[in-house]
This record gives C-alpha cells, sequence and structure tokens, in this order.
C-alpha cells in the first residue's frame, strides 16, 4: 500500500486566489467585468449634452421666463396649458439621458426588455421625422429663399428663429447618439434575433394573425398617405381655409417627410411578415419596421394630441380630415409595431 502524496502546488492556488482577492475588496479595488468602451462612452456624453439646451429652453418657460418667445406669439395666449406641455417635455428628454446611461452600464443588461424597448421605440418616432425633416427643410429653405424651421411669419410670430436650429440640432444629435447605442446593445444582447436572411426564418414565424395586422395597418395608412402625398406636391384638399393660405413649401417638405414614414413602414413590415424577398437580411427588414412604425404611431399620436389643443384663432384648428388622417396614422403605426413585437417575442427568450 502506498500513502497519497499531498499536491502543494494546487493546494497553493487555492489558497492565493481567496487571498488576492480579500486584498482587493480590503483596498476598495474594483475591476469591471466588462468596462464600456471609449466609443460609447462618448457617445453617452453626446446624447447627454445634446439635451441639455432644450432642457434648458423648457424650465426657464415652465418658470416664467421668454427667452426665445417673441411678443404675440401664440405659445403665450395658454400659459397653463404651455407649462404642462413644457414639463412633459422636459421629462420625456429626461427619459433620453435614462437611455444613454442604460444604454451604456453593466446594468442596464439585466433590465426587463420591455422597459428599454418602450421608450426606445417612443423615442425613435419623435426623433426620426425631425432628423429627417429638419435639414430637407433647410435645403428648401436655400432652394426656395423663404424661412426653414416654421419660425412663423413677421406678423404672427411663433418662436424667435435661433431657436430651431439650437433644439433641432441637439435632437439630431440626439437621434444620432442614442440610435448608434441602442443597435451596440442590441447587438450585443439580442443579436442572434435578426441574424440571417428574410428566407431562413421558420415558416410558422408569423401566423395568419401577424400577417392579417399587417395587411390592416396598411389599408389604414392608405388615407393619410394619400393626404399627406397631396399636401406635399402643393394641394391644399382637406385644409381649413386658414391653414389653406398658409401652405407654402416649408410645410409641404414636412407632409412630404410624413408621407416617406407612412409608405416605407407598411411596405417593411409586409417584407418582414411574408419574408420575402428571401435574399434581404433581416436585420434591415427589423431595422426599417422599427423606425417606420415608430415614426408613423409616435407622430401621429402627437397630432392627435396637438389637435385636440384650444387655439385662439377657430381658422387654424385642423378639419375633420386632417384630424381622421391624423388618427389613422396614429393606429398603423400602433399596429404595425404590435406585428413587429409578435415577430421578435417569438425569436428571442421571455423577458430577454
Amino acid at each position: 500500500m502506498t500513502t497519497p502524496t499531498a499536491r502543494p502546488a494546487r493546494t497553493g492556488r487555492r489558497s492565493e486566489a481567496p487571498a488576492h482577492r480579500t486584498a482587493a475588496a480590503a483596498s476598495g479595488e474594483r475591476r469591471p467585468a466588462s468596462p464600456t468602451p471609449p466609443a460609447r462612452r462618448v457617445l453617452r456624453v453626446l446624447a447627454i449634452v445634446a439635451c441639455l439646451p432644450y432642457i434648458a429652453l423648457k424650465v426657464t418657460w415652465i418658470g416664467g421666463g421668454r427667452i426665445g418667445i417673441p411678443d404675440g406669439s401664440a405659445l403665450l395666449d395658454h400659459p397653463t396649458a404651455m407649462a404642462v406641455g413644457n414639463s412633459l417635455t422636459v421629462l420625456a428628454d429626461a427619459v433620453v439621458v435614462l437611455l444613454a446611461l442604460l444604454l451604456t452600464r453593466p446594468w442596464g443588461l439585466r433590465v426587463r426588455a420591455w422597459l428599454l424597448v418602450l421608450p426606445m421605440w417612443a423615442a425613435t418616432g419623435l426623433l426620426a421625422p425631425i432628423m429627417a425633416g429638419y435639414p430637407a427643410q433647410l435645403v428648401v429653405a436655400l432652394v426656395t429663399g423663404q424661412d426653414g424651421g416654421s419660425s412663423g411669419p413677421a406678423d404672427e410670430p411663433f418662436l424667435d428663429a435661433w431657436v430651431f436650429p439650437v433644439v433641432y440640432g441637439g435632437f439630431i444629435v440626439q437621434g444620432l447618439a442614442l440610435g448608434a447605442l441602442f443597435a451596440l446593445y442590441a447587438r450585443d444582447r439580442w443579436g442572434h434575433v435578426w441574424a440571417g436572411r428574410l428566407g431562413e426564418l421558420p415558416a410558422g414565424l408569423t401566423g395568419t394573425g401577424v400577417r392579417a395586422g399587417a395587411v390592416a395597418a396598411t389599408v389604414l395608412a392608405l388615407l393619410p398617405a394619400a393626404l399627406t402625398v397631396l399636401w406635399a406636391c402643393g394641394s391644399t384638399a382637406g385644409l381649413s381655409p386658414e391653414l389653406a393660405a398658409r401652405h407654402d413649401a416649408d410645410r409641404a417638405t414636412v407632409d412630404a417627410v410624413r408621407a416617406l414614414f407612412l409608405v416605407l413602414a407598411p411596405l417593411a413590415t409586409l417584407l418582414l411578415v411574408t419574408r420575402r424577398p428571401a435574399g434581404l437580411r433581416t436585420r434591415t427588414a427589423m431595422a426599417l419596421t422599427w423606425v417606420g412604425s415608430a415614426a408613423v404611431g409616435c407622430w401621429g399620436a402627437y397630432m392627435s394630441l396637438v389637435s385636440l389643443l384650444p387655439l385662439a384663432d377657430p381658422g387654424k384648428e385642423p378639419t375633420g380630415l386632417m384630424i381622421t388622417a391624423y388618427a389613422g396614422e396614429m393606429i398603423t403605426g400602433f399596429l404595425l409595431a404590435g406585428c413587429l413585437a409578435v415577430v421578435l417575442r417569438r425569436r428571442g427568450p421571455a423577458g430577454g
């Protein structure tokens, strides 16, 4: 019989590690498992800093200041409604700051999916039309010689001209930085969801209900899409006399961008739920559906809300046809988002 020999090397390794960890803990030293890459830290700073001018303006207005608001502006007609609206928009921009932190901190990976996806979808929907529309307005303004940004006519001012580049420029930076952060975050957490091409998706991924929802949303989009195309082409059909008289190239540009999203969103969703063309990348179809549904749904909801606000001049109130178009736009976006949510839910793990 042989006597078991001791294994000092293994015993030594086992005793050294706890001692090392104990020393590190005693010194307060903490090494993060996965430090935030420098590029993401830069994007986070850009997203947060871009919120500051808008928040500063809104807080000033809530406190009674009038910087950027000229005499005679319609914004001064309803101070209570303005204070409530400004408070809500400050909260919305504060959510952007929270999202920028969530997308770049380790604890953000543990957040339930819907707590991130819902505000991110709403942020996409509110920022994407501005990111596409405001640069287009500036280009049209250069060509036509008109003021771009809807600062209002001289006899009826709305905001000082400098407010729009400051605020909308901030929105564009927010959208670019937040969008890049979300794409990187989603790749790390849910990259498997959009891997491959549409033709490789399982046939049972989108059932009859999802396809029916996409078709219904496409039908609902026809009216608002047709109206926005008409308005973008210079027609004033369906507008009140006052709004028709003020319909110019700047406003037509905004309508053209809305029409673009109203066409893009249903088309991208139909491609996704039918898995055609087979060679199209899944991530492309999902990204277009995400941005399109968000822009249509959130902008339609925003315009529907604005149409309910009281106006000092009844001639500026939206017509019934305009309100119907806004509602149709909103419902279309929400339906398309629902179709996308079902596909994502079936592709990804529960709550992940």
